[in-house]
């Protein structure tokens, strides 16, 4: 049985106990006001949490990108915490920025020296995101939220602020972030329970939770989150796919086991995948088709349709197990090309005369022909932008509703596992 403890709130922070003295706390200042003009930041409650938590202490050291003529590199930034630190690198971390933590799965920024290479493995999310989703949330004082993710343990901290330290389980499944997300906290007198282990698992031993939280995308709600939740409790969780696109759908936990219904948030998410739940990797870029082995035809949907936000939502909707790939054809430009490694069928876009497009597609499932189909139910239900989606989950079924619960509807894949 785990322990339940009473809320408890921390001590404000004075010019002796916070880490980075007036600097810091006059730039959270700043960030607060910033997030409130953007509507990220939007109850007094939540803003104080953001006023009392130091990021800085959260992030100590990250990569700041740098893009040019060639490949993008990464300069760490490292340094002592405190006063010393140099004012532009406080400005950066203040900033409503995501900050990148480590590189190809544990490269850290104090491991390596000077610019590098390499592709982004973990981060501290930007703040607004994070407190716009702490916000729809609806957490409050005494509620019990679980959050997957733990990450740094700055939006943990920020939950601890809010709702008190005993409310507060946070399950992460990088046992080096978890040490350093419990560091910090401690550092900061912080004490939530904090769990190292795989979380689609959840945490039962401290359910029922009022709210769950994820800072991770999965394909579809692992049961074990709907089954710690108690009924009528809250999950907001980003949902994604292979392509990826995103969607970030707050459900409310029904009566019975299994259940939960719920609408998308306007505004765009970016998270990375649950294990398991993302795109696998590939070896090397695929031969697109050639004209040999593929049918071919015009289309009126073009790559356009793959950079909306809504379209691409519902692109992935209609081809759940499809990835996008950008490959040269023919020798000539790079064009877009979906490809499902799971049926081995693909569709390649192909610049016509003009501004059109024409798609060739290969395999047994004609990939394009589904999303046109996509594309049709959605128009003749009025086009509805994301904002409007929704998400029906049962124990043994889930889907996507778009305008209404009676609206057009696509089946989530729940093949990934939750383990």
């Amino acid at each position: 049985m785990t322990e339940r403890h009473s809320p408890t709130v921390a001590p404000p922070l004075t010019p002796d106990t916070d880490p980075g003295g007036d600097l810091a706390a006059r730039l959270r200042a700043e960030l607060a006001d910033e997030l409130h003009r953007r509507g990220d930041l939007r109850s007094p409650e939540w803003r104080e949490a953001v006023l009392r938590v130091p990021r800085h202490l959260f992030v100590p050291t990250f990569f700041q990108r740098t893009d040019g003529p060639g490949p993008t590199t990464w300069t760490p930034r490292t340094g002592e915490l405190g006063e010393k630190e140099p004012t532009s690198r406080l400005e950066t971390v203040y900033s409503n920025t995501t900050l990148v933590t480590r590189l190809d799965g544990d490269r850290r920024p104090q491991d390596v020296e000077g610019p590098v290479t390499g592709t982004p493995a973990s981060s501290s999310t930007l703040p607004g995101l994070v407190v716009r989703m702490l916000e729809e949330s609806g957490a409050r004082t005494g509620d019990r939220v679980l959050e997957i993710g733990t990450g740094t343990g700055y939006s943990t901290a920020l939950l601890c602020e809010r709702c008190g330290d005993g409310s507060i389980t946070s399950v992460e499944y990088d046992a080096g972030a978890a040490r350093s997300a419990r560091d910090s906290l401690t550092t900061l007198g912080r004490h939530p329970t904090l769990v190292v282990g795989d979380g689609l698992l959840g945490h039962p031993g401290t359910a029922p939770h009022d709210r769950l939280i994820a800072t991770c995308s999965v394909r579809h709600i692992p049961p074990p989150w709907l089954d710690q939740v108690r009924p009528g409790g809250t999950l907001l969780v980003p949902l994604s796919g292979r392509l990826p696109a995103y969607g970030l759908v707050r459900l409310t936990r029904g009566e019975r086991a299994g259940e939960a219904r719920g609408e998308f948030l306007p505004g765009c998410v970016s998270f990375m995948g649950a294990a398991g739940h993302g795109a696998p990797a590939v070896g090397g870029l695929p031969n697109p088709p050639t004209r040999e082995d593929a049918t071919e035809r015009a289309t009126d949907h073009g790559p356009a349709v793959l950079e909306d936000w809504t379209t691409a939502f519902l692109v992935q909707l209609a081809v759940p197990t499809a990835r996008l790939l950008g490959i040269r054809a023919e020798g000539g430009a790079f064009v877009e090309h979906l490809v499902d490694h799971t049926t081995g069928s693909s569709a390649t876009l192909l610049p016509d005369t003009g501004s059109g497009y024409r798609v060739r597609q290969t395999g047994p499932v004609r990939l394009w022909d589904a999303v046109e189909e996509t594309l049709e139910r959605w128009e003749r239900a009025g086009s509805p932008d994301q904002s409007r989606f929704g998400m029906t989950v049962t124990d043994h079924r889930q889907w996507v509703w778009a305008g209404s619960p009676d609206g057009p509807r696509w089946e989530l894949p729940t093949d990934a596992p939750t383990r």
